[in-house]
């Protein structure tokens, strides 16, 4: 699809000052900045999404790290986390290097589209709800404009409720029956897109195990199978259920 369309909702992204809290932590995060990086001029301002516009891949995180795509402008772009996602990206076919520093550094994605619940770095990691609630028509929009998908990949709890509730799955089940968030949990949606939730590869989870690099592997090595259309096939063969 053209492009047109998600670079308007970007610069409407860029542009947003909803949240005054966030606005004002972003900014002073970009003035005071961290000394491994103090010879660097900070983006500061909400990030928007990154990626191909014909995905059939979204992966939705929580929101930009105060030193990671709060100063490089980029999703999951400048931080451990973003290591870890590239390189995943990469060795499954999803994108064309395994490593993301900046906006110029020539990353470019297949059939994936990056974005979050939140579009401005919060303190300490933690958005409120209002916050969340301000930035979700922002992730609706952009569900609206990408074309149909084949997966949603969740990074973490928030994200996970963040997805269903910008997508309006979260009112279409009744409480007991929403997709629950569990590490490889996969939902086949009504008539939508099949649902993968994961652990967030923060350091929090890397560091101490909760995470490691083989679970975090399989999880693209699902998306690769089922953006290829060949999920229930590859889970016959292999004596797994295709979903859950």
């Amino acid at each position: 699809m053209s492009r047109s369309r998600l670079d308007k909702l970007d610069h409407s992204i860029v542009r947003c000052n909803r949240c005054s809290r966030l606005r004002k932590y972003c900014t002073l995060v970009a003035e005071t900045k961290v000394a491994r990086f103090r010879h660097q001029d900070y983006w500061g301002r909400p990030v928007p999404g990154f990626g191909d516009p014909d995905a059939k891949l979204l992966i939705v995180g929580l929101a930009p790290a105060a030193h990671g795509a709060n100063r490089t402008g980029r999703m999951f772009t400048g931080d451990s986390s973003g290591d870890w996602l590239y390189e995943a990206l990469h060795r499954f076919g999803f994108a064309n290097q395994a490593t993301s520093t900046g906006r110029d550094d020539g990353l470019g994605l297949s059939a994936c589209w990056i974005t979050a619940v939140a579009r401005c770095a919060p303190p300490d990691n933690k958005p409120t709800p209002e916050e969340l609630t301000n930035c979700r028509d922002y992730l609706a929009k952009e569900l609206e404009l990408l074309p149909p998908l084949s997966l949603v990949l969740t990074l973490g709890s928030m994200a996970h409720d963040g997805y269903l509730k910008a997508s309006g799955w979260w009112d279409r089940f009744r409480p007991a029956d929403r997709p629950r968030f569990g590490h490889a949990v996969e939902t086949a949606l009504p008539s939508g897109p099949r649902l993968l939730a994961s652990y967030h590869p923060s350091r929090q989870n890397t560091n101490t195990g909760r995470l490691t690099r083989s679970m975090w592997h399989a999880i693209f090595e699902r998306a690769r199978v089922i953006v290829d259309g060949g999920a229930d096939v590859l889970a016959a063969a292999r004596g797994r259920r295709p979903g859950r």
